[in-house]
């Protein structure tokens, strides 16, 4: 047997044992990682308005936990007026349930030709062996499930928050502790790609804020103009939900003013969802192109595509993380080279 043969053996097994360690190690730590990964997207996020606060004269600590508070202030505010309103229509639609299921088969009859008679479904809805109540009774279980989730995202939540906090209070200590540990050349490479990867994130919040404010403002006035219940709320739903949602956000966001607007009269709710469809569309192709392309300089296509990759690898987070990554890629490309001028070309048809 040759020399080599076992020391290749043994290499072997020594790569196919360190593998195995390393995928399981990915498996269970992979949670820990996407906690650190949004932690880090939250304070690169606020470190400007830390800067800002911090230049004049607010500690760092103060400043950065300052503006943690005032977003979890508006975060629970907007998941308080949110399940208000759930609650308020969950109730309304308990105590005239009759009369919808009555609206509700008037109209499917009328419109859809079906046979439906409106006694039978509201005494099915009452029978304790139907199938309605077969359905909440088999939901019951899951409540205690639905209570260890909340627990577990309370928890993860405040995990992220408290990353959040160092990374951004003690950011400029961990950037001069990962300078001091490369050469001088180096340092400056660092120092701008954490000053790239700043303003891209930035200008990523920026950019869905400014989305979110025109979709609530412009959903608002078709609601009230439709005559929707709670049309304000139902708005803020629709704006924060969409932008800050990417890929599925519109779905999910459209699904509840929907719901509720069929419930309270179904003619209705064909308006609704005929302007969330003509309202996408103009956001896709007019609105969203020009106000990316003016905080972040990223197109739309490559802006689509960074949040379906980030999705397929991380899930929601990583639909969300994909645009400002994305960002920070294209400027740190367009940095590295040299550009050339480009040759005149009078058959693309191109503005100058």
């Amino acid at each position: 047997m040759p020399r080599w043969v076992p020391r290749a053996i043994l290499l072997l097994w020594l790569g196919f044992l360190g593998t195995v360690l390393v995928q399981e190690l990915w498996d269970r730590l992979f949670g820990f990682f996407l906690l650190l990964v949004i932690s880090l997207f939250l304070a690169l996020a606020i470190e400007p308005g830390t800067n800002r606060l911090a230049r004049r004269g607010m500690r760092r600590g103060s400043a950065t936990g300052l503006i943690l508070f005032a977003v979890a202030a508006v975060a629970v505010g907007f998941v308080a007026v949110m399940g208000t309103l759930v609650a308020d229509q969950a109730n309304e639609l308990s105590e005239n349930r009759d009369q919808y299921v009555s609206d509700v088969v008037e109209f499917l009859n009328d419109n859809f030709g079906a046979n439906l008679d409106a006694a039978e479904i509201i005494e099915s809805i009452d029978d304790p062996n139907g199938p309605v109540r077969e359905f909440l009774n088999s939901q019951a279980d899951r409540a205690v499930q639905l209570g260890v989730s909340a627990f577990s995202t309370l928890f993860q939540v405040f995990s992220i928050l408290l990353f959040t906090f160092y990374l951004a209070a003690d950011g400029p200590r961990l950037r001069r502790t990962i300078c001091s540990w490369l050469r001088p050349q180096r340092q400056r490479v660092v120092l701008d790609v954490w000053e790239l990867a700043v303003q891209k994130t930035g200008g990523y919040l920026s950019s869905r804020a400014i989305l979110a404010v025109v979709s609530s403002l412009l959903h608002y006035v078709a609601f009230e103009a439709i005559g929707t219940p709670a049309p304000i709320a139902l708005a803020l739903w629709v704006g924060v939900i969409s932008q800050f949602l990417p890929v599925i956000g519109i779905y999910v966001a459209g699904a509840m003013p929907l719901l509720l607007t069929v419930i309270d009269a179904p003619i209705k709710g064909l308006f609704v969802l005929a302007f969330i469809v003509v309202y996408q569309q103009i956001e896709n192709f007019l609105i969203a192109p020009k106000i990316t392309a003016q905080t972040m300089e990223l197109h739309a296509g490559v802006a689509f595509a960074s949040a379906i990759i980030g999705g397929a690898v991380l899930g929601p987070m990583g639909a969300i993380l994909g645009l400002p990554a994305a960002a920070v890629i294209q400027g740190i490309l367009s940095s590295v080279g040299h550009r050339y001028e480009v040759v005149d070309d009078s058959t693309d048809g191109a503005d100058e």
